[in-house]
């Protein structure tokens, strides 16, 4: 009796359950002149009106009023959830009352305001710098140390260190910015080879693209620091954890309009439950905060939430994963080839 109560103190139910009443009462009430007219008491043809009425009625209540309440229940649960929709067809569908549309069409403006997007720049320009020792500092330093193991005949280590220095002014420097597919993937080499030092034949990179297509894809535009943190998740979640040799595929594709960028690994894979809480994740509009992974890194949300600032909620990325078998990850973007192209340009510095 409590649930009951605590149900029917919202206006929605309580309009169901009178609409749901009103239809018992034609229900009941062509029983009776069905009755009646049985036994001769009443024409035939107000019985076959109520009945007609009556069959009518339950169709046109649950898709007339049933089926869109519970998609705007669905659309308003996803918006609270950090689902922006990104056009006002979506709210229309959903046949909300002209203040909740008003409403939900404010707190969007409000989440899409030039000072959320900047919060969010800056959240993810800050997860970046966030262990970033003074740059000269560093570089001078790894150079010295460059310096010493060439004296001392370490070539492996020198070569390390170069490594290491050309990584970090690439990945401290300007971390708003878009740069180039050949660029981003310039980044990715040398973190590769990086972890080459560690892993040692244990992990081999394959870069995949049409020749056809490679000056357009090279000179794509994307969000600096794209790349890197997806291959650096495949490498620590996927083929780190595997017994043997482990392989990691960038692959491109170019279609009219959209890149496509898929990282593959033939690591472990992850369950069905954690590519699904993954997903949900990734398929929400930024949070207030960019994200960051346990060991400190950009985490994908984080990658994927910058996606979404710069060209919107079309792009971004979504996982594939089979247990034992290896994880895909997808990123879309628009092909662009100019920062003016750009939607949300006030995102860049």
């Amino acid at each position: 009796m409590v649930k009951i109560r605590q149900r029917l103190k919202y206006i929605s139910n309580r309009a169901l359950l009178l609409l749901f009443a009103a239809w018992a009462v034609f229900v009941l009430t062509a029983l009776l002149q069905s009755v009646l007219a049985l036994f001769g008491k009443a024409p035939v043809w107000p019985a076959v009106i109520m009945t007609v009425l009556a069959l009518l009625f339950l169709p046109a209540l649950w898709f007339g009023v049933v089926v869109p309440y519970l998609r705007s229940e669905k659309m308003i649960r996803h918006f609270i959830e950090g689902y922006i929709f990104s056009e006002s067809e979506e709210m229309e569908q959903a046949v909300l009352t002209p203040s909740l549309q008003l409403q939900m069409q404010s707190v969007a403006q409000i989440l899409r305001s030039p000072q959320r997007i900047d919060l969010n720049k800056r959240q993810a320009q800050y997860l970046a710098l966030q262990n970033q020792i003074n740059p000269h500092f560093l570089y001078n330093t790894l150079e010295s140390i460059r310096g010493e193991a060439l004296i001392a005949g370490l070539d492996s280590v020198a070569d390390m260190t170069e490594a290491l220095a050309k990584f970090f002014r690439y990945t401290i420097t300007k971390v708003e910015n878009l740069v180039s597919v050949e660029e981003e993937l310039d980044n990715c080499e040398t973190y590769f080879g990086i972890q080459k030092y560690r892993f040692g034949d244990r992990l081999n990179l394959h870069i995949e693209y049409e020749p056809e297509d490679f000056d357009t894809i090279m000179n794509c535009r994307i969000p600096k620091l794209t790349l890197q943190p997806v291959l650096e998740n495949s490498i620590i979640h996927g083929t780190e954890l595997k017994l043997g040799a482990g392989n990691l595929y960038i692959h491109f594709e170019c279609t009219q309009d959209r890149l496509l960028i898929r990282i593959c690994d033939d690591g472990v894979g992850m369950d069905e439950e954690t590519l699904a809480r993954l997903n949900h994740k990734l398929g929400k509009s930024p949070d207030a905060f960019a994200s960051e992974d346990a060991g400190g890194g950009i985490a994908l949300e984080n990658v994927n939430n910058r996606i979404h600032l710069l060209f919107g909620d079309e792009y971004g990325m979504h996982v594939y994963s089979v247990q034992g078998s290896g994880t895909d990850v997808e990123i879309t973007l628009p092909v662009t080839s100019s920062d003016r192209q750009v939607r949300n340009r006030s995102v860049l510095s």
